[in-house]
């Protein structure tokens, strides 16, 4: 009788979780979206869970326990600038959960001796193969944010070629398997090939890529899962995975067009390569930039009735959103309007200067998106540049030699001053020079972001 209602309260969890996705649209309701998307997958979990012909409930609550203590630990110990390595374990933990269900399934099939029909054989396949290029994939981006590998690409001659022809033997092996399921060589090859496919296609990314590559990631983790949920005749998971795949392939869009770039040049183009062969970065402009002390930038807050904060990785490393918070509080105070202007792919993730904010208690109205935000700079009296380096770099809109040039940009230097905090002129993830530092606009104040925020604030608090 119970099970009659299965597919009804399938329904429902995925209606939650359209709803969920829409509330996420906005940082006012992105709370509330992702409550309403948590009580869908409760609804979801509670109905599988009341299929009998599952697994015993021993062994279900056993891994509902180590999965809650793991979920609990990373939670409280992970760091809000830590973030994007937090999301691009999880993708890898949903890649690797779905390759090992369908493996789990065809193991079942090869231990009984009956093959599998029907779409069967082909949701296995893509499921082993998109889940396992998941799992490695998001491994190698885990380690290139967390630096314990280079976070700029790892190239090599016929880089392109290997790929091309590691992804050849994958589908005709995913093939192989499709027609002929129950063949161990043949399956175990898939696997491993898969694998380090997904290794492949990451370590050529650079650091500042790492926006696209997680939401891509992220869609991918969501196929694997829609693949499993065919597998398993689990219509919920077909549509939770099929929702999952679709907003991280449009995000991914989102993504590719805030660079002005193409999924393929983010994915092939090795952005952010060093070029041995070629002059060192910046090396073709020699003019000085003028160093400024939080003092000297105090002086021309005084002055000031409007500065829109420009934040960027920097802040992130240097862990400086609640010293950046204080000081717009204390700017506020002294009676001018402060807003933060946020660039799409600023940051190692999409919306990472969101998250940091928001932890730091700055309120959504305060943020404003890049388009929106762009025609007030010539109206605006300062612009504070936060460890932001290649989205405001002006090279964007002219030099067409630049591997930036078409990028859209924050128009920070048609502001009527702009402090830029660095802690040195090295260039960003581009491997260009920014010829903002150079402009008779541009003030230069070199140290830790959080340190030169804290000291702004206090310089300006001291003014009369």
């Amino acid at each position: 009788m119970i099970a009659e209602f299965i597919p009804y309260a399938y329904l429902l969890a995925a209606v939650l979780f359209i709803l969920g996705l829409r509330q996420l649209g906005s940082p006012k309701t992105a709370s509330r979206g992702n409550l309403t998307a948590a009580v869908g997958m409760l609804i979801a979990i509670v109905a599988t869970l009341v299929d009998q012909g599952i697994v015993s409930y021993g062994v279900i609550v056993g891994g509902m326990v180590v999965g809650a203590a793991v979920g609990a630990v990373l939670a409280t110990r992970i760091q809000m600038t830590a973030m994007p390595q937090m999301v691009a374990l999880l993708n890898g933990f949903g890649g690797a959960a779905s390759a090992l269900v369908a493996s789990a399934e065809w193991l079942g099939y090869l231990r009984d001796g009956a093959e599998p029909i029907g779409y069967v054989p082909l949701a296995i396949v893509l499921g082993v193969l998109i889940g396992a290029i998941t799992f490695t994939g998001s491994l190698i981006a885990f380690a290139k944010l967390q630096e314990l590998m280079r976070g700029a690409p790892l190239t090599y001659p016929g880089q392109q070629v290997v790929n091309a022809l590691l992804g050849a033997g994958t589908l005709v092996l995913a093939g192989v398997l499709v027609f002929a399921p129950l063949q161990p060589e043949v399956f175990a090859g898939l696997v491993l090939l898969s694998a380090l496919m997904g290794v492949l296609l990451v370590i050529p990314i650079g650091g500042a890529d790492m926006p696209v590559v997680i939401s891509l990631l992220n869609s991918y983790s969501g196929l694997a899962a829609c693949a499993t949920g065919f597998v398993l005749g689990n219509s919920g998971l077909v549509i939770s995975g099929s929702l999952v795949g679709a907003s991280g392939i449009i995000l991914t869009k989102i993504m590719c067009n805030a660079m002005n770039r193409s999924l393929a040049n983010v994915l092939f183009g090795a952005f952010g390569a060093v070029d041995e062969s070629a002059p060192a970065a910046g090396g073709e402009d020699q003019r000085t930039a003028k160093g400024y002390t939080p003092e000297d930038a105090a002086i021309i807050f005084g002055n000031s009735r409007s500065c829109i904060i420009v934040p960027g990785y920097g802040m992130a490393v240097a862990q400086a959103q609640h010293a950046v918070r204080e000081l717009a509080d204390v700017l506020e105070k002294k009676g001018i309007a402060v807003k933060f202007a946020i660039h799409p792919v600023a940051g190692r993730m999409p919306g990472h200067m969101n998250v940091l904010l928001a932890e730091a208690d700055v309120s959504y109205e305060r943020l404003v998106e890049m388009d929106e935000i762009n025609p007030e700079f010539s109206e605006t009296d300062v612009a504070l540049v936060i460890g932001a380096n290649d989205v405001v770099n002006p090279d964007a809109r002219t030099a067409k030699g630049s591997p930036i040039y078409g990028m859209p940009i924050l128009d920070v230097d048609r502001a009527g001053h702009v402090f830029v905090v660095k802690r040195s002129m090295n260039p960003g993830f581009a491997g260009v020079q920014n010829p903002l530092f150079f402009l008779d606009n541009t003030m230069m104040v070199f140290g830790d972001a959080k340190g030169v925020a804290h000291a702004i604030a206090e310089a300006v608090q001291e003014l009369i």
